[in-house]
């Protein structure tokens, strides 16, 4: 999912120099919402993990 908001955040840095407002624009909001969603799955599988716990080892 990073590697997707890795992509937009290019292509609007792309689109900002060829002039093209409008697209740079969208491709960044995009590039942030792909990110934020990243982030907040990375954060719930960080806290799954730690309730799941390792186990008790005998």
């Amino acid at each position: 999912m990073i590697r997707w908001a890795i992509i937009f955040f290019i292509v609007a840095i792309v689109a900002a120099v060829l002039g093209f407002g409008g697209i740079a624009g969208m491709s960044m909001e995009i590039a942030k919402f792909v990110a934020v969603i990243a982030v907040i799955l990375f954060v719930i599988s960080l806290v799954a993990g730690g309730l799941r716990g390792r186990g008790t080892r005998i």
